[in-house]
C-alpha cells in the first residue's frame, strides 16, 4: 500500500546514528545517503530521512509512529536496546501485547526528534 514515508529532521547526523543502531537488528539498513538525505530499508529505501528547516514537530498525542517488521522476538528485544544506546528513549519495553493480538511482540523507542518508532514480530517464538 505504502511506497515509502519520508519524516524531516534538524540534525541529518544525529538521526543516522540512531536509525543506523535501531534498525541494523531489524535487517535494514542505510541504502541512500547524501547531504540532504538517507533512505533505509532491505532491498530498496521505504523510509527516507530528511534534512528539514521546519520539521513537522512530533507529538505524543497525533497518533503519528512508525513500526518496522521484525524477523524474530530477539530482534525487537535488539532493537530496543540499540535504539536507546542511541539516544533514543523507552516508549515501552519489549514484550508480548496480547490486546493487539495473540502472537504481538513489540517494543517502543522515541528517536532523538521525537517521532514514535516501534519494531513488531507477529511469531509465536
Amino acid at each position: 500500500m505504502i511506497n515509502h514515508v519520508s519524516i524531516g529532521v534538524r540534525d541529518l547526523a544525529r538521526a543516522k546514528r540512531f536509525y543506523d543502531a535501531a534498525l541494523k537488528p531489524l535487517g535494514y539498513a542505510c541504502l541512500s545517503e547524501d547531504a540532504a538525505s538517507l533512505g533505509y530499508g532491505r532491498d530498496a529505501a521505504g523510509l527516507w530521512i530528511l534534512a528539514a528547516k521546519n520539521p513537522v514537530p512530533a507529538n505524543d498525542g497525533s497518533g503519528l509512529h512508525l513500526c518496522f517488521n521484525a524477523p524474530t522476538r530477539k530482534s525487537v528485544d535488539t532493537f530496543h536496546a540499540a535504539a536507546l544506546t542511541a539516544g533514543g528513549r523507552d516508549n515501552g519495553a519489549p514484550g508480548p501485547r496480547p490486546d493487539y493480538g495473540p502472537d504481538y511482540y513489540a517494543a517502543f523507542a522515541v528517536d532523538p526528534d521525537g517521532y514514535r518508532n516501534e519494531a513488531y514480530c507477529g511469531s509465536a517464538a
